[in-house]
């Protein structure tokens, strides 16, 4: 093993026994962020419900026990009951589900989770706005916005489940509507800078894109360093399940946006645009997010060098800076944010940047990650690049 081998698997291991000591304490519950260093208890509706039982089928594969596996079965039992819960259902359900459900039918061959996922799918599919071509996000009510009409940049990490579903029923229509999703988000979100939007309002009695708005960022036109992530990773999973080379290129350039915010440094401010007296807020989630994106976009990219050297970059510095192995601390990656405009959780580990930190982890040491076309037929998608090169 070279010297720089030895920082990825010291990192690995030690985020293996802390994700095994979280399960021991924790059982089938929901964490979200590590406050005081131990993490809090969601219910099973929480958008992250899902990060937790994707750590846990993480560390099964990587060390084989069932205690862990059962654990993540419990968790996925519980949620179940949110898939009949209209109210509660929203957009995230491919969060919750590729990283549960799915990933236990991948791992063990389980129906009753093919089941689980299938049904999450539909549901996912049902949110699907005919006349904008978009996938509705929240529940919520807002006195800013029409939010029957919102869609936001984190729903193109839900898409894979669209993709999974049509692979595995045979049945395109999931696949069709992610398709013109993506479409969408790529025409209304992406800038020609490569920066992303959060939130686009769009009129949803007619489809018509209405307003940006700031959502999770510092105000709109500005550059939340979570949702720039989402995007890049977004982008390179319906590559993969489709080979449209527009979103291969999307995908391109908000890595090079992101990287080029991100300089030397291995943490982003919460958002590359903030104004000064607003930037001492950190996300290393979106970090975790981006490295492990930017490992997905080396498997199809022409510069597969590059993306892999600066994801190997940031999760090295990651591992320097910003973890805490220490029993005092839960939460594998500490200087998290979950939503500045709110000040809610500000510099704090955080349950999703702990599992696209470990995931990244993964597929550095040459591993699958849970939201890939892993296993995809191909079938449900044959035809995609050659229709839109024509």
């Amino acid at each position: 093993m070279t010297k720089s081998e030895a920082w990825l698997e010291q990192s690995w291991e030690l985020a293996l026994n802390k994700t095994l000591a979280l399960a021991a304490r924790l059982g089938d519950a929901f964490p979200h962020v590590a406050e005081g260093g131990r993490y809090d208890h969601c219910e099973e509706a929480w958008w992250t419900a899902g990060f937790y039982p994707g750590l846990l089928w993480l560390a099964h594969r990587a060390r084989p026990d069932w205690e862990t596996a059962k654990i993540a079965q419990r968790c996925e039992a519980r949620l179940e009951k949110i898939l009949y819960n209209s109210e509660a259902v929203d957009h995230d359900l491919g969060f919750i589900w590729l990283l549960s459900g799915v990933a236990a039918h991948r791992l063990t061959g389980d129906e009753e989770s093919r089941r689980r996922g299938l049904l999450a799918a539909n549901l996912l599919a049902a949110r699907f706005n005919v006349n904008g071509r978009f996938i509705r996000a929240w529940n919520l009510h807002s006195k800013d916005m029409d939010t029957r009409g919102v869609a936001i940049i984190d729903s193109m990490m839900n898409l894979p489940l669209l993709y999974w579903a049509s692979e595995e029923s045979g049945d395109p229509r999931f696949a069709a509507l992610a398709v013109q999703h993506a479409d969408t988000v790529a025409r209304e979100f992406v800038r020609s800078d490569g920066s992303i939007a959060h939130v686009i309002e769009f009129d949803p009695e007619i489809g018509k894109k209405v307003a940006e708005h700031g959502g999770q960022g510092f105000a709109p036109g500005s550059a939340w360093a979570r949702g720039t992530s989402w995007a890049l990773y977004g982008f390179t999973l319906s590559y993969g399940y489709t080979r449209d080379p527009r979103y291969l290129k999307v995908a391109e350039n908000t890595a090079d946006f992101f990287l080029s915010q991100l300089g030397d440094a291995c943490l982003p401010v919460w958002d590359f645009r903030a104004e000064e007296g607003h930037r001492e807020a950190w996300d290393s989630s979106a970090a975790a997010i981006a490295a492990s994106g930017l490992l997905e976009l080396a498997k199809y990219s022409a510069r597969a060098e590059q993306f892999t050297k600066a994801a190997e970059s940031i999760l090295k510095g990651l591992h320097h800076t910003c973890t805490a192995w220490g029993e005092e601390h839960e939460g594998l990656l500490m200087n998290g944010t979950v939503h500045y405009p709110e000040q809610r959780h500000i510099n704090v580990p955080i349950i999703y940047g702990d599992y696209f930190f470990v995931e990244a982890l993964a597929k550095l040491r040459g591993e699958e990650g849970l939201f890939s076309e892993e296993g995809k037929k191909h079938s449900a998608l044959d035809g995609r690049e050659q229709a839109h090169s024509s």
